[in-house]
């Protein structure tokens, strides 16, 4: 580039087309190179469905594709849905049939997206995303399931096999890890349904009372059969709490409004063993911070220096942010 600096877009190109030839150079097999390529060609084009909504909030939801319409679960999802609309979120699917379905009519077309799967025996979209541009179809299930979880503000769970399982896991274990930022997560019954209360059984017997998980990890989410409660669930979390992030050592909540200080001093001391002898700290946004993020420099932070791990701990003091802030 002779001497001229060159962009963040364009030093990670950089990095790309060198890691490709790193990989020709160790003798990485043509079908290896192909897996690689695919990807991130479908994740470029997923990037770019997504951009133009960045600044809308997202709920990510799953359930069975085999929800008959008449069911009380495909009822529960399509009102769900409808109202979390009606609160200025978008809905992302699957694109499937059943409850995919039921959320993308209830959020309606233009507050939706689907990511459907190319399947063996071809999954094709439902009616109510079918032919839009907020629709994107992946071949690989990883790539698809990174977008479900990066894009997602909230996720939303409603009765389902084996796929609604594996997301639901993998959705609990990338917030309880770190490697997904903290977000509601709630599972929805229809009316006086057992399908999660009978899964929460087993998480509670088999899991809890043998040390598999900690106690705060259950407060990571929310089981209930109230459609209104579930929107509640997702709308109250961002109520103060607006985000968080490490900012080298230290680590930064954002809030929509500044806290009284002293119920900044009370959670303090409520949370010491969350953030540290020294508590948290509120204060505005750093010159870094203003730098790299411009479009939040206006909301005031509550900075610590030890939030590392204990997830469910700090979904306990968000929780307590949003009631008494």
């Amino acid at each position: 580039m002779s001497g001229t600096a060159l962009t963040r877009e364009e030093e990670l190109a950089q990095e790309l087309i060198e890691s490709a030839l790193k990989l020709l150079r160790d003798g990485t097999s043509i079908g290896d190179l192909k897996l690689v390529n695919s990807s991130i060609r479908e994740l470029r084009y997923a990037f770019k469905v997504f951009q133009p909504y960045r600044g809308t909030r997202k709920v990510t939801t799953f359930g069975s594709a085999r929800t008959p319409p008449d069911g009380p679960a495909y009822r529960t999802a399509q009102e769900f849905s409808r109202r979390i609309a009606d609160h200025g979120f978008m809905v992302i699917t699957g694109a499937g049939e059943g409850i995919m379905g039921a959320c993308q009519e209830g959020a309606g077309r233009e507050r939706s997206f689907g990511a459907n799967i190319r399947l063996p025996f071809e999954q094709s979209a439902n009616p109510f995303i079918i032919g839009d541009p907020k629709l994107v179809t992946f071949r690989h299930f990883f790539t698809r399931k990174l977008m479900f979880v990066k894009e997602a503000d909230a996720v939303v769970l409603f009765p389902g096999g084996f796929g609604t399982l594996d997301e639901c896991f993998e959705t609990l274990t990338l917030v309880q890890t770190g490697k997904s930022r903290p977000i509601p997560i709630v599972f929805v019954d229809s009316p006086r349904g057992t399908y999660w209360r009978s899964w929460m059984r087993y998480v509670r017997g088999q899991l809890l009372r043998a040390k598999l998980i900690s106690e705060d990890d259950l407060s990571l989410f929310t089981i209930t059969d109230d459609v209104q409660r579930a929107v509640d669930e997702v709308v109250r979390f961002y109520s103060v709490y607006h985000s968080s992030r490490f900012v080298r050592d230290r680590f930064v909540i954002r809030l929509t409004r500044p806290l009284d200080p002293d119920l900044v001093a009370e959670l303090s001391r409520d949370f010491a063993d969350f953030v540290g002898p020294k508590g948290l700290l509120q204060r505005d946004a750093s010159a870094a911070e203003r730098r790299q993020e411009p479009d939040l420099d206006s909301l005031p932070r509550l900075t610590c220096r030890t939030a590392h791990g204990r997830a469910g701990r700090l979904r306990q003091l968000i929780d307590r942010i949003n009631r008494d802030g």
